[in-house]
């Protein structure tokens, strides 16, 4: 095992950016209640620390875990990657594109969103809305394979939790209606709150959109990128909304969905079906995926009907 520097070793980015999670929420707030220029619902932002709170417990339950197949997976890495300063800024832009396609398979695999749905529940838009996160990440199981590339190739496992702690905390502060936009070179290349406001709007046209965490460019190569649109308001939250603040009913609501489906399916491939094929899937086609709910707002905006 390669030797870990000092300052790599104790560096963990999420820890050092708490304090600033803290004191951003309250300006944040004391802006809201200011301008008007940010929304809150205290119900809502409640549910959202406590649903951040257990996944921090929930992390260092599990962390332990999977330190250790990160470590067992790095004695089989088909380079030794030093801890260089020129490698951190590749492992960075390495990390976000990774986490570009996790992002995008857990808005198209149901059984990945059953863990990402809980940071899309929320049909508010703040940054407390940033510390909704799920408690089942260890169950996806993503964290054997996708999880693993970085440490496979030969980047340590301390290096990989670094630049991911660091994708995280960039992700924070775009979890805001406050800015509006920032400079056009910054939007070109940079995940913004403009672009994030839009990968939490339901409207046909956002669905499934925007996924970069620090770099928009993967949507903009691979198709998936959509601007926020001026004359089009972002309504937030998912298509079938919970309509509760529960955070017990938010973390478990979706596994609980997928296996009352599964258990009512008709058969093996409908019920395995229920589980990899995308949110809204049914056999009978009595439900809709984001696919579906898009042909259909674009077929009626062709045919001059109304857009919603």
């Amino acid at each position: 095992m390669m030797d870990v520097p000092a300052f790599a070793a104790s560096f963990k980015p999420i820890d050092w950016a708490i304090p600033f999670f803290v004191l951003l929420i309250v300006a944040e707030m004391i802006f809201a209640k200011r301008t008007g220029g940010a929304r809150f619902e205290s119900r809502d932002s409640a549910a959202s620390l406590l649903m951040g709170l257990g996944s921090t417990v929930s992390s260092i339950l599990y962390g332990g875990l999977i330190g250790a197949w990160l470590i067992f997976v790095y004695d089989f890495r088909l380079l030794d990657i030093p801890f260089a300063w020129w490698v951190w800024p590749i492992a960075l832009v390495l990390d976000d594109f990774f986490y570009y396609w996790s992002h995008r398979w857990a808005h198209t695999v149901r059984w990945f969103w059953a863990e990402h749905v809980i940071h899309h529940s929320s049909q508010h838009y703040n940054l407390t809305t940033a510390l909704r996160q799920p408690w089942t990440g260890l169950f996806t199981l993503k964290w054997l394979w996708l999880g693993s590339v970085m440490v496979l190739i030969g980047f340590h496992p301390v290096m990989v939790g670094i630049v991911g702690g660091i994708n995280l905390v960039y992700q924070f502060w775009i979890h805001t209606e406050a800015i509006k936009k920032c400079p056009d070179w910054f939007e070109a290349v940079m995940n913004t709150p403009s672009h994030h406001r839009v990968h939490h709007g339901i409207n046909p046209r956002y669905l499934d959109r925007n996924y970069a965490g620090i770099f928009i460019i993967w949507d903009k190569m691979f198709g998936t990128f959509q601007p926020e649109l001026d004359d089009e308001d972002i309504r937030y939250g998912v298509v079938k909304n919970l309509g509760t603040y529960n955070p017990l009913r938010i973390a478990f609501h979706e596994w609980l969905a997928i296996a009352d489906d599964m258990r009512k399916a008709g058969n093996w491939r409908d019920a395995m079906m229920f589980l990899l094929a995308p949110p809204g899937w049914s056999p009978d086609g009595s439900r809709s995926t984001s696919r579906e709910i898009l042909e259909r707002w674009e077929a009626r905006r062709r045919q001059g009907g109304p857009a919603e």
